[in-house]
């Protein structure tokens, strides 16, 4: 079986998986260094404001993507859900791509 290629909005939806789950990893070390090294609280400054955009991002590409490939509700229900644990837009990105939810939507009948 061969995984369809992501289409436009397909691929902003990886993008935004990425960086979601990017900024959550910085956000994560910037936590470590804060709370438990008690050494800066740079990170958590920096990192707090990127993810939060990210994460403002992040929703508002899943919403358009989950218009524009016809996804079915609960799939639209988890990618919105998997933001909030951290890392796991990562991983739904790729279950995603395995199942063809990125390519082009299903034609109207």
């Amino acid at each position: 079986m061969t995984i369809p290629k992501p289409s436009g909005i397909g691929k902003l939806f990886v993008a935004a998986c990425l960086i979601e789950g990017l900024t959550w990893t910085g956000l994560l070390i910037g936590m470590f260094l804060k709370y438990t090294l008690e050494v800066t609280d740079l990170g958590v400054w920096l990192f707090g404001r990127l993810h939060g955009v990210a994460f403002m991002f992040y929703v508002v590409v899943t919403v358009l993507a989950a218009l524009r490939l016809r996804w079915p509700w609960w799939a639209t229900l988890i990618a919105v859900l998997a933001a909030v644990p951290p890392l796991v837009t990562i991983p739904l990105e790729i279950w995603f791509k395995r199942r063809g939810m990125l390519g082009q939507a299903p034609a109207v009948r």
